[in-house]
């Protein structure tokens, strides 16, 4: 039987109710099916939640309509622990979810769940659970070989590889970095805390964001034995306190651009792919000017067309909008409210139609239409009532 223990993040969470006011993972655009390519009318959404001492079942599955933007929820697969970040494999026939654990039979890890999916119903089938060797997982990633997941461990302060069996079940970690280090906020970095794992398009290069030491760790990835190394650098410094939480890459390659939680701002890197470094251009405020409530930053996102770049505010419950210049260079757009508290992950489709938020607090999904021109979002339909999201992957039809 899991044991299940909360983390300081599921701490967080429940003390915020009491206030007021690649391949594809959780808020990654879906790829066009290479087998189909006239754009698809709907798409399936896979909502990861958390479960501990809420109402949700587990994973819910729903389907967007491109040409209206309603969401309807049309199933769920229930008794997954915690799920709290999906991804899949390039094929779309294998789902992974993290369990967002401390203990995990009888041990200080949380775990990752393997799933297969129903070509039709897009049901999820269960197969099995492999430990992560760290506690907390809240993010993991899918190689483009389809060959092991790799995970970012919260609680532990460190990154493993799981390698996927022939039939997408996962066998024991082949590779546990363990991180180092602490930063000045005495109560969110007294140790190292791997928030995110990201490989670049090359898959030469794992970029692990580490809230806990203010640092962006690089590794070198070996695809065929999920082997990392500590690239040279090893690290990129962060500004100190700042918190990185996520990290994403421009679709052209050469900029990348990371999400910091604790100082609410975001960071501008050119990224050289056959280095595998990132050089910081610019950082720009996550918040607006004169805001002094409390706010943490969350999720990050290009549009596909990589024109604008979005990011979550956790507090200021809104997402920010920055035009893209062509030397990557960040200018302001617009605030815009999420019509509900705590906006954890979002995510575009690939058209750039359509932009969803996970409204973790308020147990609601919100889907905004996107302009284009301007990159502004404006609110569409009803939201949908989803218990405890926090995580949204979407699928082609």
């Amino acid at each position: 039987m899991t044991q299940l223990k909360l983390t300081r993040r599921h701490f967080l969470y429940l003390a915020g109710l009491g206030t007021a006011g690649t391949l594809l993972a959780c808020g990654d655009e879906e790829s066009p099916d290479p087998e189909n390519p006239d754009p698809p009318k709907e798409l399936w959404v896979y909502v990861g939640t958390y479960t501990t001492g809420q109402e949700s079942q587990g994973i819910y599955l729903c389907r967007l309509d491109l040409e209206t933007g309603v969401l309807q929820q049309v199933g769920v697969t229930p008794g997954v622990a915690d799920p709290s970040f999906l991804a899949v494999d390039g094929k779309r026939r294998y789902l992974y979810a993290v369990n967002e654990l401390t203990s995990f039979e009888g041990k200080p890890s949380g775990a990752v769940s393997a799933f297969t999916i129903h070509p039709e119903t897009h049901a999820l089938t269960f197969i099995n659970q492999q430990a992560t060797q760290g506690g907390a997982p809240c993010h993991l990633e899918v190689d483009a070989k389809d060959g092991f997941v790799l995970v970012a461990n919260y609680v532990g302060g460190n990154v493993a590889v799981l390698p996927i069996q022939e039939g997408g079940g996962l066998g024991p970690t082949v590779e546990v970095k363990q991180h180092e280090g602490s930063g000045p906020n005495t109560d969110r970095q007294e140790g190292p805390h791997a928030h995110q794992v990201r490989l670049d398009a090359t898959q030469k290069y794992a970029f692990v964001s580490d809230l806990g030491t203010d640092k962006i760790m690089v590794y070198q990835f070996d695809a065929g034995r999920g082997k990392l190394t500590p690239h040279q650098p090893a690290s990129v410094a962060t500004q100190p306190g700042a918190g990185p939480r996520h990290l994403t890459f421009h679709p052209n390659g050469r900029f990348a651009f990371n999400i910091n939680e604790l100082n609410s701002t975001l960071t501008a890197f050119a990224y050289d792919s056959a280095q595998g470094t990132l050089t910081p251009l610019q950082t720009v405020p996550a918040l607006p000017e004169g805001f002094t409530g409390a706010s943490y930053c969350a999720d990050i996102h290009v549009s596909p067309d990589g024109r604008f770049l979005y990011g979550s505010n956790r507090g200021h419950d809104s997402i920010v909008v920055y035009a893209i210049g062509p030397s990557g260079q960040l200018t302001y757009v617009e605030h815009v409210s999420t019509l509900g508290r705590w906006p954890r992950n979002f995510t575009i489709d690939s058209t750039g139609t359509y932009l969803l938020v996970a409204n973790q607090h308020t147990h609601s999904i919100v889907t905004f239409r996107r302009d284009a021109e301007t990159g502004k979002l404006t609110p569409v339909g009803q939201p949908l009532e989803i218990p405890a999201p926090v995580c949204l992957l979407l699928v082609p039809a």
